[in-house]
């Protein structure tokens, strides 16, 4: 584990107020500007919180599940709580736009930083080439003619010009993709608790009431099995939450916008989604809802509200673009903080005028751009492929967070640091626990016959990440002899 001058912290030396907490400015962190405001950091974290996995995923997930979904929702909610919270103490400890990656090479070892900054990035890479080929179809509800990979090339080059500008355009972006997207959601919620606390009609045959839970097969309509089967689905639902810690890097005060953002976070995972899901399934029985149609849409079209697929279009619209604007985001600063290293190619480590790794969001884009060319050529079920491959990147991520922070609380323990007292709640018991329930949803994808991609990919992507981890070390080894 590597300590050395974090140890002493800032302004008074061992003995200092800040004794065991790193310096502001951290070396991976040089050329970057604090011009996120908390406005920008408390949207940013919103916003991953809800994404097109709510807006649109739940109806495929409600069909395979029945209203029993509602508990897989949770549970992964309470397995992204634990995450959040072991972040949440990693990023007061330590504020970086490396996020895990720098936790995972401090108290795990260099080759877990490598190993999860390219994990995360594949994760990203996936996303976005699904996530840009969404938008040209999106758009294609309003402009039916145009050509959808020339509206996803229009769409992804305004997103590169505001990532390549500054961060400040940037956060000032995604802070309106984020309202949009709350204030639908939160619509929802509020004529979703008024539906059934008035027990009033919806459409000419239903009525918001508890018993649509169990009317139409009981509430384990597909039994336990088909639950435990949507968890992998579930979990790539709340991906994004943790971007909020690479955020931290060029956030205003991080420790203290740092805990409120977080909780916000865990308090919103409750809200916006085990929430809805349940208000959806007691709103209408879950047989109405559609596979290939938001639930929402499908709520407020009971209710006979004129134009709802043109506004709910738009509010999905929105969360893609704001799925390719934070990949971008990200990824540039996971990728600096690999190249920094030697990790990850020379390029990705340029840092513009404006304090944007340009480098790295340029890497990113080159993929985005291919699957826009690609759109054209391949068939849909490729870009399902890339989403169930992307799952992965997810939990990597979160299982190392989640170990990065049982190492650090053993470095704690050993005097070697300080915990923050914002702290991961029931550690290192939590820890174990969550990592066993990530463990059991990698099993779980091999009988899931839409993610056995992901699940031969991983055979592939360790030997990747292993022969490139040796030669890594190899080049570093003779630079060290020369």
């Amino acid at each position: 584990m590597r300590v050395t001058d974090e140890r002493q912290g800032e302004a008074g030396g061992p003995g200092g107020p800040r004794a065991g907490l790193p310096p502001e400015v951290l070396p991976e962190d040089e050329g970057y500007h604090k011009s996120l405001k908390p406005r920008h950091v408390q949207m940013i974290a919103m916003g991953g919180a809800i994404g097109v996995g709510l807006f649109l995923g739940t109806s495929q997930r409600l069909h395979n599940t029945g209203p029993a979904l509602v508990l897989a929702y949770a549970a992964a909610g309470l397995a992204a709580f634990f995450v959040m919270r072991a972040l949440g103490e990693l990023v007061i400890y330590k504020p970086t736009a490396g996020s895990f990656v720098a936790y995972a090479r401090d108290f795990i070892g260099d080759w877990a930083g490598y190993a999860s900054g390219w994990m995360y990035w594949l994760n990203w890479a996936m996303t976005g080439v699904a996530e840009i080929t969404a938008v040209g179809i999106y758009v294609h509800y309003w402009a039916p003619d145009f050509p959808q990979w020339l509206s996803a090339l229009v769409a992804l080059s305004a997103l590169l010009a505001v990532n390549l500008v500054s961060v400040r355009m940037f956060g000032e972006l995604e802070f309106w993709f984020a309202a949009l997207k709350v204030l639908a959601i939160l619509a929802f919620l509020v004529v979703g608790i008024v539906l059934v606390a008035t027990h009033a009609g919806v459409g000419p045959t239903y009525h918001a009431e508890l018993p649509n839970l169990v009317n139409s097969g009981g509430f384990w309509p597909k039994g336990l099995w088909a639950v435990l089967l949507s968890l992998q689905g579930v979990i790539f639902a709340y991906a994004a939450i943790e971007m909020v810690g690479i955020s931290a890097g060029e956030a205003q005060d991080p420790r203290k916008v740092m805990p409120r953002a977080i909780n916000g976070v865990v308090a919103r995972i409750a809200l916006f989604y085990v929430g809805a899901v349940f208000l959806l399934v007691v709103v209408l029985p879950w047989v109405v809802y559609q596979p290939d149609q938001s639930p929402f849409v499908t709520v407020f079209a009971y209710l006979g509200v004129p134009g709802i697929g043109g506004i709910m279009n738009l509010v999905v619209l929105t969360a893609a673009l704001s799925s390719c604007n934070s990949g971008l985001y990200s990824t540039g600063r996971i990728l600096r903080s690999l190249s920094q290293r030697g990790e990850a190619p020379a390029f990705t480590g340029r840092m513009s005028s404006r304090h944007v790794p340009y480098g790295g969001i340029l890497f990113t884009s080159v993929v985005y751009f291919a699957g826009v060319v690609l759109n054209v050529f391949v068939p849909h079920k490729a870009f399902e492929i890339a989403t169930s491959i992307a799952s992965l990147g997810v939990l990597t991520t979160w299982a190392t967070l989640l170990y990065a922070q049982i190492r650090f609380r053993r470095a704690a323990a050993r005097g070697e640091v300080r915990r923050p007292d914002y702290r991961m709640p029931g550690s290192p018991y939590t820890n174990w626990v969550t990592l066993a329930f990530l463990l059991v949803i990698v099993c779980l994808m091999v009988f899931d016959s839409e993610q056995q991609w992901a699940v031969a990919a991983i055979p592939f992507l360790a030997v990747f990440l292993f022969t490139g981890w040796k030669l890594i070390n190899r080049r570093r080894t003779a630079a060290t002899r020369t």
